[in-house]
């Protein structure tokens, strides 16, 4: 093969390669755009055969909003919840709620109670090689939220459940009556019965939507 002939091999093959790179590269892209567009595969309450609400699968996996703390020493050593407020909200309905601006209903709040490691001052806090503060310990049980305008119309369109304040948390739990839970959140709550104003990424959005 002289040298003109195996040029134009060699120019023609790249041109294809080329080609093929380019096409494999475009698939690939809107692919991961589909990929990307297509909203979560939504998990939803499951019930027990009496009612009971129970314990939600894979919350860790969740998105993530916020912890909330009110440890004891800053309540009179009685803190309704001494512990930090680690809320998850399930994927597929906070992606809705991206796209909204609203919670669907069915949406699941998630919130895993974890102690603070034991305090070395007045207050409650310690120090530690980050400086002083309070540090989250041991898991301590769970509380659950879920939206459902017709099954808790009485408290609001939420149901609140009470997966033990210890360990290990309950496999399912009763929903709890509305002085107990429903009351705090209607009086207070700024976004549907939801204390959006403690979680930024949950208030942004509402914000975006509602100005």
């Amino acid at each position: 093969m002289n040298r003109k002939v195996m040029f134009t091999f060699l120019a023609l093959t790249g041109g294809v390669l080329a080609a093929g790179a380019f096409i494999e590269t475009t698939a690939s892209q809107a692919q991961s755009t589909d990929s990307e567009s297509a909203a979560p595969k939504r998990y939803l309450p499951e019930y027990t055969a009496k009612g009971d609400l129970m314990l939600p699968k894979n919350w860790r996996h969740w998105v993530y909003v916020g912890s909330p703390l009110t440890p004891n020493a800053l309540n009179g050593g009685e803190a309704n919840f001494p512990e930090f407020h680690n809320v998850y909200i399930e994927p597929g309905s906070f992606a809705i709620y991206e796209k909204t601006g609203e919670f669907p209903e069915g949406t699941i709040f998630f919130k895993e109670l974890q102690l603070t490691v034991k305090g070395e001052e007045a207050d409650g806090s310690r120090t530690e090689p980050s400086g002083r503060g309070y540090f989250p310990g041991a898991f301590n049980g769970a509380d659950v939220t879920v939206k459902d305008s017709k099954r808790y119309a009485a408290t609001g369109g939420w149901g609140y459940y009470n997966f033990h304040h210890y360990e290990p948390k309950a496999e399912t739990a009763s929903v709890k009556p509305k002085a107990e839970c429903a009351f705090c959140h209607i009086a207070s709550a700024k976004k549907d019965d939801v204390w959006t104003q403690f979680y930024p990424s949950l208030d942004e959005i509402a914000q975006k939507y509602h100005k």
